[in-house]
């Protein structure tokens, strides 16, 4: 959900259309040798130097859904469009990023992956079957019988939609992964670009989503473990720690949690039997991350949950995946939720299942990301991919509501370098966040000696991991005194202006658990209300008609040294931050402004893109190593 200018206009798009901005600095407060040195002096190789922005949910048409769509690039372009190149897209058009991505992970659908797109091949055997007319129809309306089939087939184990081509239907798939660790080898730059191996684990439970994207640290990767093999993430959980012990680096990444119906972050195991410490430690050790914004949705809270956070009802999706039947639980469905679930837990069991850090990604199937609000080119291919098509839902009836997608979101961590090795310890150890398109650089620091620490002046990076712990990590409980924080912000220097920085307090005590939200940084000298505990609106300068905004209020740097108030030394707790960038136009705002239209109702004309950081922990007694 990027912008791609301060004030930008909803003009018809280019032959190429080139989405992005220039790239900003990338050190957040520490020089390198390619920059003037900025506050915060010389890296050193033991901090986290860099700020990389990546996309870890990547579809191409190897995955089954994603050919149905009308896609039919490849790994390759998908990597090739990451780095600046150009491609073209199912509806129609060519784009091109003016700001490439630093990583990427095609994580095409394990099930079936190639095997849809072999159809179209003559000389194939997949050719021959019935479902190929369907699948190769240009009509999204007939070609989504077959998407729907062969969702079927592995949601139930019933391959019959294959007929007498079952083994030659494993034989393409596992020729299509080798391709794809080829592919991802051939593209990896270190130092410049980094592809990392992955796929998608596409695993429901009557249309309650358990997806998980599966990621591998280094060059090689054994044949995925799918859906068909098994639905259960307790399963998918062995195979990881199996691969693990065979020397290559993994770990999965849970997806779209708001469509669980409760499933994804349930108080049982797949069985329907009560957590245990040994689910908890495996779903820890192979799932140290989960995915909390995509296009599908974010899934970082709900008003129903939350209810006294403002900013709760953001880009929600509250229907089934590929279905208009609306999901009717949210407990269990979003990741502040989670984490109070996960604190209760500890508090009175000693363990956590759900301690995690946070990352975004765009779960294109375009085989690009479409993160950028005013250039926004749809998720699923013909079915969204023009204005028109957008704003007509022409394609929702008995599918997702199409209009509720955002365009979102990216993955970004602080690393050494840019290479498979720093990129995937970053995400292990959690010094990683979500934003929701825009490229808002966020630092976050906990500790019990940062009062000397004040963000933007010489050497304060350095010295806040001297002193205390970066984002995903944590402290140990002290009855002397309170956790102190640092937070520093920037604002995407292509974007809006930054609104406020908030830190997003967790904990549970005596079996409860509770959340509150404190505003720690507002632009423009706005002051908390000490009365309602709210802090004034920013403003808005979004003109809806000619989706335009202006960077005449909000900040461009937001910076706090923050102590809880309420600090509680025997609670276990959790703080996160959230930024929020001033009102901008959403893509839907951008789509009516193009095409001279009304914006559909029921669709906010303006949001507030955000960043999410992964959370530091705070234990009041110590834990047992996870």
């Amino acid at each position: 959900m990027g912008h791609m200018f301060a004030s930008v206009g909803a003009g018809l798009l280019a032959a190429v259309l080139v989405v992005g901005c220039a790239p900003a600095a990338r050190d957040g407060g520490l020089a390198t040798a390619a920059q003037s040195p900025a506050p915060g002096g010389a890296a050193s190789s033991d901090i986290a130097s860099k700020v990389l922005f990546g996309d870890l949910h990547m579809h191409t048409g190897w995955s089954f859904d994603a050919f149905t769509f009308g896609t039919t690039a490849t790994p390759d372009d998908a990597y090739n469009f990451a780095q600046g190149g150009s491609l073209a897209h199912p509806a129609g058009g060519v784009y091109k990023l003016d700001r490439p991505l630093d990583f990427l992970a095609v994580t095409d659908h394990a099930e079936f992956m190639g095997v849809m797109i072999s159809m179209r091949d003559p000389a194939s055997p997949m050719s021959r079957l019935a479902i190929a007319k369907a699948a190769l129809d240009p009509n999204p309306k007939v070609s989504s019988q077959a998407f729907r089939s062969v969702g079927q087939a592995f949601r139930t184990g019933n391959l019959s939609v294959f007929e007498d081509q079952q083994d030659a239907a494993r034989k393409i798939t596992m020729d299509t992964w080798a391709r794809t660790v080829d592919s991802a080898n051939r593209a990896n730059k270190p130092g410049r670009f980094t592809a990392l191996i992955g796929y998608e684990w596409t695993s429901s439970d009557e249309g309650k989503n358990l997806h998980r994207n599966v990621i591998f640290g280094g060059d090689t990767a054994p044949l995925p473990f799918t859906a068909v093999d098994s639905r259960r993430p307790e399963d998918l959980w062995k195979y990881l720690d199996a691969t693990r012990r065979s020397g290559q680096p993994v770990l999965a990444i849970p997806h779209n949690m708001n469509l669980s119906d409760g499933s994804m972050f349930a108080k049982v195991d797949s069985d329907g039997r009560p957590i245990t410490a040994a689910y908890a430690d495996a779903r820890a050790r192979n799932e140290p991350l989960v995915e909390i914004t995509q296009v599908k949705g974010t899934s970082e809270a709900h008003p129903s949950l939350s209810p006294n956070d403002e900013f709760a009802n953001f880009e929600l999706l509250e229907t089934y995946v590929a279905s208009d039947r609306p999901v009717t639980r949210f407990a269990g469905s979003y990741v502040r939720d989670a984490l109070r679930t996960g604190l209760s837990f500890q508090d009175g069991s000693g363990f956590n299942p759900y301690r995690f850090g946070f990352v975004g990604a765009s779960d294109s199937h375009v085989a690009m990301s479409s993160v950028m609000e005013n250039q926004y080119f749809g998720k699923v291919g013909n079915r969204d991919g023009t204005a028109k098509v957008r704003l007509d839902c022409t394609f929702c009836a008995g599918g997702s509501d199409i209009s509720k997608f955002g365009a979102s979101g990216l993955a970004a961590v602080w690393a050494r370098e840019n290479s498979r090795a720093a990129i995937f310890d970053a995400l292990q150890r959690n010094e990683s966040y979500a934003t929701s398109g825009p490229r808002i650089q966020v630092r976050f620091f906990g500790g019990y000696d940062l009062g000397g620490v004040q963000p933007g002046r010489p050497d304060w990076v350095r010295n806040a991991y001297r002193a205390g712990v970066p984002m995903g990590g944590s402290l140990k409980g002290s009855a002397a005194k309170a956790p102190a924080f640092v937070v520093w912000a920037l604002k995407d220097p292509m974007g809006a202006n930054l609104d406020r920085a908030q830190i997003v307090k967790v904990w549970s005590k005596g079996g409860v658990n509770h959340e509150k939200v404190f505003d720690v940084a507002l632009s423009g000298n706005r002051k908390v209300d000490s009365r309602t505990g709210k802090a004034p609106p920013v403003g808005n300068t979004v003109n809806v008609a000619t989706a335009t905004y202006a960077n005449s209020i909000g900040a461009v740097t937001l910076t706090a040294n923050w102590t809880d108030p309420e600090f509680d030394p025997l609670a276990h707790a959790a703080y996160y931050v959230r930024v929020l960038e001033i009102p901008t136009p959403r893509w839907s705002t951008y789509d009516a402004a193009r095409l001279k239209r009304e914006i559909p109702r029921g669709l906010p004309p303006t949001l507030q893109e955000r960043a999410y950081t992964s959370p530091i922990w705070y234990d009041p007694v110590p834990r047992r190593q996870l």
